[in-house]
């Protein structure tokens, strides 16, 4: 892996940044911390282009107005959301905002590496996030009318609860079409069934 990778790391627990910061750094990649989404901003239109790991839970400016305001600003760096436990429903907006994964806290090193490596695909492959539609949609087609009507429903950000009462059908066999849809699209988690799903285009609508 080239030295030469940067990664924005945007969170205002300082014991986050020194955790996630030293096992990046340890991984080989050039970390650049900060304590707020204002101090990142500032940075950015000068900073060196790079994978972007942004914490949704801030104050003053929360993960989802670093977004936007990146996007106003043209900053085009991909970005991976840091979570807490339940924060599902912000992570679908900011999933829908175009960040390219979400990771719940705590996460494996693994799992982080594997987002950040898509998203430098992304940055050194402008022909990616075609690949990405195009093998998306290809396991979407293998869903069955329902499975696709629960995979709507969680691309909302829905729990299981609501999408059984929006469908007329129980908690368990919701449960049992997400396990048939996770299996059908290869995903290993709630991240990758998102992942998958907004490549082809599901839940668009209403996303800006």
């Amino acid at each position: 892996m080239s030295s030469t990778k940067i990664i924005h790391l945007v969170d205002d627990e300082e014991a986050i940044r020194k955790s996630v910061g030293f096992m990046l750094r340890s991984s080989g990649y050039i970390v650049h911390s900060y304590a707020s989404g204002t101090e990142f901003l500032k940075a950015a239109s000068a900073a060196g282009i790079g994978c972007v790991l942004l914490d949704v839970r801030m104050p003053k400016l929360d993960g989802l107005q670093v977004q936007a305001a990146m996007r106003e600003r043209g900053i085009t760096m991909p970005v991976v959301v840091l979570t807490g436990h339940g924060d599902v429903s912000v992570a679908v907006q900011a999933m829908k905002a175009g960040a390219i994964d979400f990771l719940e806290k705590p996460f494996e090193k693994a799992v982080v590496l594997d987002a950040i490596e898509r998203g430098f695909a992304r940055l050194q492959n402008a022909g990616a996030r075609d690949v990405e539609e195009a093998e998306a949609e290809v396991r979407l087609a293998l869903l069955t009318p329902r499975e696709r009507e629960v995979l709507d429903g969680l691309a909302k950000g829905y729990p299981n609860k609501t999408i059984a009462y929006d469908l007329g059908i129980s908690s368990r066999t919701v449960e049992v079409h997400r396990a048939s849809l996770m299996s059908k699209l290869a995903a290993h988690s709630l991240s990758d069934v998102l992942r998958i799903a907004f490549a082809a285009g599901v839940g668009r609508q209403g996303a800006r």
